[in-house]
């Protein structure tokens, strides 16, 4: 009995305090969340390596337990909705205003809604994170396990070497491409500008033409005897004038319809070389996209298949463009039957293929009996597995994606039966973005809606 109690104590001590793995960390794969036990530990390929206490969201104002993925990254962020509180070192998850930070640890649940880290160990972790790094905040604790299974990725060593191969090119390509759209642009904005100057002075022209000729129809309609020798010389000089006026009115009409021709000619250069420009673009993006990591979301609420990958591609306001091309059915067995939340994770190259491992968070299935039940479909398979990397990921669950996941995250997927008050008395940031969408993935894009603030 005192052995137990000892070592009762002794947990709970070790889970009020930082720690660090006893070997060189690598860089962080995921971060675990517990609910249960108020604490978050980071792994690494081969393990874990940071632990520290967290205060997650207090009575009403729960901490959502799911999957989510860090989505922006923010030194210095005060709270617009609760007194400008400090919230440094953010590290949002959700654009409806979750997040992990630092902040003051009193031993137990206290947010209202966010994951307060220790202000040290946040700041600490700030500088060792990514975009789209995963979070996983469980309700109970648990642990990454080694896994295998045949429904998991496969990557081709042929196929990853020639993403690469291809990759660099298409990019210099698109480079080009876009320095040319650029130049015809401002060739077309020239040649239209000086088009439209000589058609100004044209019309100019045509009137003092108009004028001299009336001028000189008006002098011809003079009384006979009227015509002294100043008027007939006045006459002679008003002919004169239109005459040339005239030949001046000829030769800008035949400048102007050459300027007129060049814009043309601008214009449609521009025309074709915008085309090449978003045709180099979508073949570079679809080359970088094979080598970033691959998510895959599925789930048996929808029965579909959804694939997620970084764009790298920053948004005006915050973030980065996630693309979302692939969105499918999918089998799985017993429909109607629980499957649980799973995260499978390829943790590391093993030899030709991927070390994986599985986290599961919500009961239902087992891991390898929820992935059984599942069948991806091989046109999917086709073409995600052959270069799927690292840090790739698989998660299958009960759970619909949240109304959060849009163009600016990977997933975000959380467990209807946990409470949720600290998420769902938010409002949306945006709706789920499904592969029929058309989003534009350059830097400054124009977001559906306002960012959330984070309100801890």
């Amino acid at each position: 009995m005192l052995a137990a109690e000892t070592a009762a104590q002794e947990l709970r001590r070790a889970q009020t305090r930082e720690e660090v793995a006893p070997r060189q960390g690598g860089e962080p794969i995921m971060a675990i969340v517990s609910i249960k036990s108020q604490r978050v530990t980071l792994y690494d390929a081969d393990g874990w390596i940071l632990r520290a206490p967290v205060s997650t969201g207090t009575t009403e104002y729960e901490t959502p337990a799911g999957v989510f993925a860090i989505v922006q990254k923010k030194k210095d962020h005060r709270s617009n909705m609760y007194d400008d509180a400090w919230m440094p070192h953010m590290q949002r998850i959700t654009w409806n205003g979750i997040a992990l930070h630092g902040g003051p640890l009193p031993g137990h649940a206290a947010s209202h809604g966010c994951v307060r880290l220790p202000f040290g160990f946040a700041e600490r972790l700030f500088d060792r994170t990514r975009i789209g790094m995963r979070v996983i905040i469980a309700p109970y604790d648990t642990t990454p396990v080694p896994f295998s299974h045949p429904a998991l990725l496969v990557p081709n060593a042929e196929a990853l070497a020639a993403a690469r191969v291809r990759a660099e090119p298409l990019a210099r390509e698109a480079a080009e491409a876009a320095r040319a759209d650029d130049e015809a642009k401002r060739a077309a904005t020239i040649a239209a500008r000086e088009a439209a100057a000589l058609t100004a002075s044209l019309r100019k022209l045509e009137l003092s033409k108009k004028r001299a000729d009336a001028e000189f129809e008006a002098a011809e309609k003079a009384p006979i005897g009227a015509r002294v020798d100043q008027t007939r010389l006045q006459a002679e000089g008003l002919k004169r004038r239109a005459a040339e006026l005239g030949k001046q009115f000829d030769a800008m009409s035949a400048e102007a319809r050459q300027r007129l021709d060049a814009s043309n000619s601008a214009k449609d250069t521009a025309e074709a070389a915008e085309i090449k420009k978003a045709d180099t673009g979508r073949a570079a993006d679809q080359a970088n996209l094979s080598l970033e990591p691959v998510s895959i979301y599925i789930s048996r609420a929808t029965q579909k298949l959804y694939v997620r990958r970084a764009t790298r591609k920053p948004v005006r306001d915050g973030g980065e463009v996630f693309d979302a091309s692939i969105e499918v059915p999918v089998k799985i067995r017993n429909p109607g039957k629980p499957i649980g939340t799973h995260v499978f994770t390829a943790m590391a190259r093993e030899g030709a293929g991927l070390r994986w491992s599985a986290v599961t968070i919500d009961g239902g299935d087992d891991a390898g009996s929820a992935l059984d039940r599942i069948t991806i479909p091989q046109e999917v398979l086709d073409r995600v597995a052959p270069t799927a990397l690292p840090r790739s990921s698989i998660i299958v669950s009960d759970e619909p994606l949240s109304a959060e996941t849009n163009y600016r995250t990977e997933f975000v997927a959380v467990l209807s039966n946990h409470p949720q008050g600290g998420f769902v008395t938010r409002d949306r940031s945006g709706d789920i973005l499904s592969a029929d969408d058309n989003v534009s993935g350059e830097a400054g894009y124009e977001p559906m809606s306002g960012i959330r603030g984070i309100s801890d």
